[in-house]
């Protein structure tokens, strides 16, 4: 055999084997790349994403796209070393360490079901806020979510009981029913006036005490009650950052004329009932499926947009937005052609 043959034997036998280790080599990365958009004026699997029953609507027109980032990895399911060199030689995806998605007192079932929790949270802040924005008026209530187990609200407060007050005064937000409570001190009884069913009851509660502070052991979310039914459809997807175009596509269904102008417009953003919009991550991988899917406009949260600017898609207009009210106006600037569109640039 010559001394070529030999080396190309060799070399081969060498890639062959390096692809092996490389295959067979798990890293304690994730890979973050572009996932699926859903048109939230549009369907998932033939149902409507935003449903909404005993209110009029208006016929819609354009497209308001939620987006989203797709992960390869976690916990039980590691990624091997040449799935994460590909990564890090694609512009279009992220490499990242594991524990930057999976915290390492979290298992990958617990962060799904946190953010299929986040989802549904997201879905009805954005329901609030859209009411806010057309000042349409709805209650809230404190619910009971769970209690610590060997905590004194264990066995006394239930999963739904709504908390409407603490020691005969009224109260409508989870601060004032946790403030109420640090006002008694370790070992006094509390009375929380509770709604179970068609039910009002009084149920007192002795605290325990943590570093001189009274507690009970309970976790309370505060839910709406909305003179309508808003149902928003998105299949499997989780998180929090489709608040703010749920929030629009809400508001879009239930005044008339179309807020996008026909346009198709992406974006992403956290929402608060106030109608202020948060940051997100993933920003690089969500503009590259927006623009993917055929979106012009991408409605970017002010926090992200340095970021954004670095890795923006050719084609893809970057529309500043701090506030569902400014998202809104921006949006009717872009279609009038009057008024200021808030650019990230």
């Amino acid at each position: 055999m010559s001394r070529r043959a030999l080396t190309l034997l060799v070399s081969a036998f060498l890639v062959l084997a390096l692809g092996i280790v490389g295959a067979l080599s798990k890293v304690p990365y994730v890979v973050l790349s572009p996932g699926p958009t859903e048109d939230t004026l549009g369907k998932v699997d033939n149902k409507p994403v935003i449903t909404i029953s005993g209110r009029e609507t208006y016929p819609t027109d354009g497209e308001l796209r939620l987006v989203t980032v797709a992960y390869q990895g976690g916990p039980n399911a590691k990624i091997d070393l040449l799935t994460a060199l590909r990564g890090w030689i694609d512009p279009t995806v992220a490499v990242v360490p594991q524990e930057t998605i999976f915290a390492p007192d979290r298992s990958q079932e617990q962060v799904e079901e946190e953010n299929t929790v986040e989802m549904t949270n997201s879905q009805d802040d954005a329901t609030a806020a859209a009411l806010n924005e057309l000042k349409i008026p709805y209650t809230t209530v404190i619910s009971v979510v769970s209690t610590v187990k060997d905590q004194p609200a264990a066995g006394k407060l239930l999963k739904g009981d709504e908390i409407v007050s603490v020691d005969g005064k009224p109260v409508s937000e989870i601060e004032a029913v946790g403030e109420a409570v640090r006002a008694r001190g370790p070992g006094e009884e509390v009375t929380f006036g509770v709604v179970r069913g068609a039910q009002k009851l009084d149920v007192a509660v002795r605290t325990t005490g943590e570093k001189g502070k009274a507690m009970v052991g309970v976790t309370m979310q505060a839910k709406y009650k909305f003179p309508f039914e808003v149902d928003i459809n998105v299949g499997d997807v989780g998180g929090p950052s489709a608040g703010l175009m749920f929030s629009l596509g809400i508001v879009d269904k239930l005044t008339s004329g179309p807020l996008t102008g026909g346009k198709q417009v992406a974006g992403t953003g956290t929402i608060t009932p106030e109608g202020e919009v948060g940051p997100i991550g993933g920003i690089a991988q969500k503009m590259v499926g927006a623009r993917d899917a055929g979106a012009t406009v991408f409605l970017t949260p002010a926090d992200n947009c340095a970021e954004a600017l670095k890795g923006a898609p050719d084609g893809l207009r970057l529309v500043k937005a701090e506030t569902l009210s400014g998202a809104v106006r921006a949006l009717d600037a872009l279609n009038t052609g009057k008024g200021e569109v808030p650019s990230c640039g």
